[in-house]
């Protein structure tokens, strides 16, 4: 169901009609999902940082793994798909349309280059794929509240005067950083 409101956006005299749906407790699993997927970048990060360094880490030689090659290879993969997880998961906490649909897609990513790589570290990589398909499901399901949730803090934001807007004044929410 969609309900209609009055808004005033700044600036502007008049008012117009804005259609939303009203925010469920699910905002709150999209931002969950991307502190999970700046987690899970972190720990891919870091596989790829063993992976490069100490390739003896593991349990598996490259002949045990399901794709077999070099953990040199499997580092630099891991490196990369981490350290993209990391930047999308920042594009989702803001509530880019772009970030959730490539979050939903590293999602699918990570669970395939994962369960490639389920032999060399069998617990550790069932949590992450679980990591993921969490992930997927909240972006999927409730991906769209994260930008009305956004969108009516801009609304509310936009129609406070400027004395009290964060970061335009001593007694806003963010105070300039200088010393006393």
């Amino acid at each position: 169901m969609s309900e209609t409101r009055k808004a005033t956006p700044a600036g502007s005299a008049g008012t117009e009609d804005i259609d939303w749906e009203p925010r469920t407790g699910w905002v709150g699993w999209i931002v969950f999902a991307s502190v999970i997927m700046i987690m899970v970048g972190s720990f891919q990060a870091f596989m790829g940082f063993i992976g490069l360094f100490q390739p003896g880490y593991y349990l598996v030689d490259r002949h045990g793994l399901a794709v077999p090659v070099d953990y040199t290879v499997w580092g630099w993969v891991h490196l990369i798909l981490g350290v993209l997880t990391i930047a999308v998961a920042l594009g989702m906490l803001v509530g880019q349309t772009w970030a959730r649909v490539m979050g939903v897609i590293l999602g699918i990513v990570l669970a395939l280059v994962n369960i490639t790589f389920i032999n060399a570290y069998p617990l550790w990589i069932t949590m992450l794929i679980t990591l993921d398909v969490l992930v997927i499901y909240s972006l999927v399901v409730h991906g769209r509240e994260m930008r009305s949730y956004r969108d009516e803090f801009d609304d509310v934001e936009g129609s406070l005067p400027a004395s009290v807007r964060p970061g335009t004044s001593r007694t806003g929410a963010f105070p300039p950083l200088t010393p006393h």
